[in-house]
């Protein structure tokens, strides 16, 4: 088994979005919302009882970036890039048999309706925990 994060994108990254997809949740009715999210529950529930889910988590819009600027220093805030907030909504993180097994996860999860109750299509991004140090690079 080995874990994934799949991470959910408030911008979608990856090439461009399905056609009609890509309206922005601020835009959709209550209803849809709800029923988004109540598939993202769906989604879950079947990775439990297939033993795959580990925990998932929505995301505040809310946030900062913060960085160590030296000793007795302010910590230094924002910046001129995109932060988290604008780009992740949530993440999940499962334990899987195989790397496609985790592909199949984040298009499932994926397939979450949204405005008009129309799969979003959205892209998920997944990374695999590291599991060991990566090998230090020699100097040449």
């Amino acid at each position: 088994m080995a874990k994934y994060l799949l991470l959910k994108h408030y911008r979608r990254g990856g090439p461009e979005p399905v056609p009609g997809t890509d309206v922005p949740m601020d835009q959709w009715t209550p209803e849809e919302v709800d029923a988004h999210i109540a598939f993202m529950n769906h989604v879950a529930d079947v990775l439990s009882q297939n033993g795959e889910f580990v925990d998932a988590q929505a995301l505040s819009p809310e946030g900062t970036f913060v960085r160590y600027d030296g000793e007795g220093k302010p910590p230094v805030t924002d910046g001129p890039f995109a932060e988290s907030k604008d780009l992740i909504a949530g993440w999940m993180v499962v334990d899987v048999d195989s790397e496609e097994r985790a592909h199949e996860a984040a298009a499932f999860l994926s397939s979450a309706p949204g405005r008009g109750g129309r799969p979003i299509h959205e892209w998920i991004e997944v990374r695999p925990f590291l599991t060991q140090a990566p090998p230090a690079q020699s100097e040449g």
